[in-house]
């Protein structure tokens, strides 16, 4: 019997890679999608992807999509409470297990799998601890399309955001930064790949730029491309 399993959906690139990989588990059934996003803008926090694009994602992935509200910047109390009210709901659902793309964040891997403890689940993490310059070029050779939403201005320049995710884009990171943007150098939208029964269609807006509060009161600046359904 297959694991029934909710999936922590970003809308990314890890988590495109990730999920492919559990699809084609023969020990998970992913059911349910789960994102959370900002209940006053309605994006994915970070991200800034708007939730009408992950309901289009999820639609044509053909798995369920559960929208989590947040307040902006929640406290952990605030995070865990909904999260963990979430969670029991898809518990007496009969979801077992809950699937995330983490690759190597020890402390965030420890805290989802705490977390999720608490909510009678156990943790699947596909994408573990491999290598991110691998996982970048399996990302583009597996036939994912994906564009760059978000860019933290301390690593990387404007020109990166709204820049098509493919093998040039990997090519021109700079050194010190993570191929997968896992220290959050980049965040992605994927539109396209072998998980998607369509292909996503969007249209870019300009690109902006954001301060947000960052730990310890510090501030953090990003540049951020939004992105606009499109109706077929």
């Amino acid at each position: 019997m297959k694991h029934k399993t909710v999936f922590h959906w970003s809308g990314g690139k890890d988590s495109s890679l990730a999920l492919l990989r559990l699809l084609r588990h023969k020990s998970y059934s992913v059911e349910r999608l789960l994102t959370t996003v900002d209940q006053n803008s309605r994006r994915i926090a970070m991200h800034g992807v708007r939730e009408e694009l992950l309901h289009v994602q999820a639609e044509s992935i053909g798995i369920p999509l559960t929208i989590l509200q947040m307040p902006d910047q929640p406290d952990m109390e605030t995070y865990n409470k909904r999260m963990g009210e979430q969670m029991q709901s898809f518990r007496e659902q009969g979801f077992t297990h809950a699937a995330f793309g983490d690759i190597y964040l020890e402390d965030l891997k420890q805290y989802r799998e705490n977390e999720m403890k608490k909510a009678g689940f156990k943790s699947v993490f596909p994408i573990w601890k491999e290598d991110t310059k691998q996982l970048a070029s399996q990302f583009t050779e597996s036939g994912f399309s994906a564009i760059t939403v978000c860019v933290d201005s301390a690593a990387l320049p404007r020109e990166f955001a709204g820049r098509e995710a493919d093998r040039h884009f990997f090519e021109n990171l700079p050194v010190e930064t993570d191929p997968c943007g896992e220290n959050g150098e980049f965040h992605t939208f994927v539109y396209e790949g072998p998980i998607f029964q369509k292909k996503i269609p969007f249209k870019k807006k300009a690109v902006t730029y954001k301060k947000i509060e960052g730990p310890n009161s510090s501030e953090m600046g990003f540049w951020y491309c939004d992105l606009l359904p499109v109706c077929n």
